[in-house]
Order: structure tokens, then C-alpha cells, then sequence
């Protein structure tokens, strides 16, 4: 029975060895328990803030000037009265036009002179109402298409005034350019009740030859 006893009898070394085990491990909780928390570390995880991405602005592209059209300098010709006749005076203007094109420019030069003066010293004897119905720049040369009232009205003054308005106004570009005057798409021939006859195509220098304002 002693020799039972004896055999589940723990060492003095075990004990000390377990002891030893135990203060070492309650040191530790001791140690960790009474040291301050770190101020850098955050007991709850940090919230990101949203993330703006940032949006374009739309903006309407700025217009092309090939849409708008620029301003493009042209002249129109008005009548003066000297007295003992009539003169041809050119006014600069501004119309708008695509690019460089002549059409349009000239288009432009006669919507201005169709309109009529605004001056006080120089007139126009094309009769009120006569409308643009087209201008061309072609080959053989510029042709300028009006309505019928610029055939209406006015003595063999007012008639070669007008033509002459005409013929100088499409010249504006080309001062030599040959000139093709047209009342509803035909070619006019007789201006007015007094015959006045158009050897077209007309020129500045056909014109000064041929017809005495």
C-alpha cells in the first residue's frame, strides 16, 4: 500500500517548474493589462471618405466659322447727281460669306443694294421691290438674276443708272469680270418702255463706252 502512495506523489521539481509557468504567464496579462493603449491605434477600423470623381463640365463646342460664316468686305455702287449728270460712287460693306466664296459675297453686296441708300447724298434708280433671285459666278462670267420690277419705271437716266448700278456692284471683285443681266432667268435685252438695248455680256468698260449717264 505504501509503494501505491508513493508512486502518485508529484516531484518538487514539477511544482516549481508549473509555478514558475504560472507567474510567468500572469506577469505578462499584469503587463499588458496595465499598459496604456497606443494613441495610433483605433480600437474601431478608420471610415474611408467617399471618393468624388470628378464630372466633366459639358460645353457645346464653340460654332465653326464655316457654319457661321466671317465678315468678307464688298462694294456696292450708288448714284450721285453732279449737277449735269449722274456718277457711279462706291460704298464699302461688310456681308458675311463661307470662306472666300464670291457667291456669297456678291450675294450679299446686292441684298445691300437692292435695300437701298441710306445716305442722303447719294440715291439709287433701282425700282423699290426689284428682289435677288440668284448670282452665280460662272466660266464665261458673273450672272446676276433679278425680279421683274427692274425693268419697271423711270426715263433712259434711271435705266442706265440702274444697269450701271448693276454691272459695277458685280464687279466689285473682279473689276474686269464680264457681266450677264438676267429678269427671271432670261437674259434682258430691251430695258424699258424707251428700248433701252443691253449688248451683253457688259462690262465697266463697255458700259462707260457705250452708255452716258
Amino acid at each position: 500500500m505504501k509503494e501505491q502512495q508513493g508512486s502518485h506523489r508529484i516531484s518538487p521539481g514539477i511544482i516549481a517548474a508549473i509555478s514558475a509557468a504560472v507567474i510567468a504567464v500572469a506577469g505578462g496579462v499584469a503587463f499588458f493589462a496595465s499598459k496604456p493603449p497606443d494613441k495610433n491605434i483605433s480600437s474601431n477600423p478608420p471610415i474611408n471618405p467617399p471618393v468624388q470623381i470628378p464630372v466633366p463640365a459639358v460645353t457645346q463646342p464653340p460654332a465653326s466659322t464655316n457654319q457661321l460664316g466671317v465678315e468678307q468686305k464688298a462694294e456696292v455702287f450708288w448714284l450721285q447727281d453732279t449737277g449735269s449728270g449722274l456718277k457711279l460712287v462706291p460704298q464699302t460693306v461688310q456681308v458675311k460669306a463661307l470662306g472666300n466664296s464670291p457667291n456669297q459675297i456678291l450675294e450679299g453686296a446686292f441684298q445691300q443694294l437692292l435695300a437701298g441708300t441710306t445716305e442722303n447724298t447719294e440715291i439709287t434708280t433701282i425700282p423699290p421691290g426689284t428682289k435677288l433671285l440668284g448670282v452665280k459666278t460662272a466660266s464665261d462670267g458673273i450672272h446676276v438674276n433679278l425680279s421683274q420690277e427692274f425693268e419697271s419705271g423711270g426715263g433712259s437716266s434711271s435705266m442706265m443708272g440702274r444697269v450701271g448700278q448693276v454691272v459695277y456692284t458685280a464687279t466689285g471683285i473682279d473689276k474686269n469680270a464680264k457681266v450677264y443681266i438676267e429678269v427671271n432667268g432670261k437674259p434682258l435685252e430691251v430695258l424699258g418702255g424707251e428700248g433701252l438695248e443691253l449688248e451683253q455680256p457688259l462690262t465697266r468698260e463697255s458700259f462707260n463706252k457705250n452708255y452716258s449717264l
